[in-house]
């Protein structure tokens, strides 16, 4: 079974952008997704960064681990997904990688209806895992659904 653990944080200022590698455009649909109904145990999403494209299976809970598969598709494929059969509104983000101590930071820089929406993000090993607090990262966002992309579709940051 693969699991992600990820942790999800607001961003302070700029200062991240000392460090980071170049960012990379990435737009993201949902073919299903996490409704409030009961019978939702998952969500379908389809990513491109216009050379690549995966489809990705995450289960519905909160918190900072979670089920999740990944696989790659063909790119014309999940351009012709993003453009038909996406739930909501196709999510578009640029996304930074800041390495900080032993791990790397995923910076995601939100355009459109969620522009202005700056977060980071951490994979670990494990839920009890330290990591270096970088002094650019702000509150922790992981338990709030209102930062999962899968949201930001229905619900942009525009909105709030």
């Amino acid at each position: 079974m693969a699991i992600e653990i990820e942790r999800k944080f607001l961003v302070l200022n700029d200062n991240w952008r000392e460090a980071a590698e170049a960012g990379q455009q990435l737009k993201q649909g949902y073919l299903s997704r996490v409704t409030g109904d009961a019978g939702v145990r998952s969500s379908v999403r389809v990513r491109t960064d216009g050379v690549r494209a995966f489809l990705n299976i995450k289960s519905a809970t909160l918190g900072i681990r979670r089920t999740e598969y990944e696989y790659p598709l063909p790119l014309v494929d999940a351009e012709e997904m993003l453009a038909n059969l996406c739930v909501g509104a196709v999510v578009e983000k640029t996304r930074y990688h800041v390495p900080v101590g032993a791990h790397v930071w995923e910076i995601d820089v939100f355009a459109g209806a969620n522009a202005g929406l700056i977060v980071a993000e951490i994979e670990l090993n494990d839920e009890a895992e330290s990591f270096v607090r970088p002094d650019w990262l702000g509150a922790e966002v992981s338990a709030d659904p209102r930062y999962y992309n899968v949201c930001l579709a229905d619900h942009p940051y525009s909105s709030w």
